[in-house]
């Protein structure tokens, strides 16, 4: 499932570039004078993309201006999540990991996601651990939030997760090297009334 959401862009991206290529030279070309297809509308070099008589025909429809609005307003929010979502980092659905024999054995991002967490809310001052991996399956990125209770030395915990539980997954999927993004967060305890 990972690599499939890159498939779907490339050919989504494959699709509109070649759309885009094809309108804006059979544009161009008409604009230029050369030859068109008969189906082409527009096939000169004054030749306008609507003319007053349209212009003036769709003015005059009450529903022609917001179906146009909420049709372009509908194309801009579905680009810019579409944008959005290739920014958004995705997380590692698996990690091929060095068995020492030549061929490699492929673990669960999620498995190796839950240990380095489980391991790293362990650590003294830690009140919950999350972990993803992201990157991609043959060098992998660890992202480690920390919930960190108010008693604990920031410092401490941080020291104790790399030379813990990142170090750990490191040397267990035989990884040359693990960065990591560590983000810490104070636990907010609600206040309480003294009687």
């Amino acid at each position: 499932m990972s690599g499939m959401r890159p498939t779907v862009n490339r050919i989504l991206l494959a699709l509109a570039g070649l759309v885009l290529i094809v309108v804006g030279g059979a544009v161009l070309a008409a604009g230029l004078g050369a030859a068109v297809p008969s189906w082409w509308p527009w096939d000169g070099r004054t030749d306008v993309l609507l003319s007053a008589a349209d212009r003036g025909r769709w003015r005059d429809e009450g529903w022609w201006w917001p179906t146009v609005i909420a049709v372009l307003a509908v194309l801009v929010v579905l680009a810019l999540w579409w944008f959005l979502a290739q920014l958004r980092r995705g997380r590692l659905a698996e990690v091929l990991v060095d068995s020492g024999d030549g061929e490699g054995a492929q673990v669960r991002g999620r498995a190796l996601e839950g240990v380095l967490a489980e391991e790293a809310g362990e650590v003294d001052g830690v009140a919950r651990a999350q972990a993803a991996l992201t990157g991609r399956r043959t060098a992998p990125r660890a992202r480690v939030r920390l919930l960190m209770e108010p008693h604990a030395a920031p410092a401490r915990a941080l020291n104790a997760v790399a030379d813990g539980a990142l170090a750990h997954a490191r040397e267990s999927a035989g990884l040359d090297e693990l960065p990591a993004e560590v983000r810490l967060k104070a636990v907010k305890h609600r206040a309480e009334r003294v009687s």
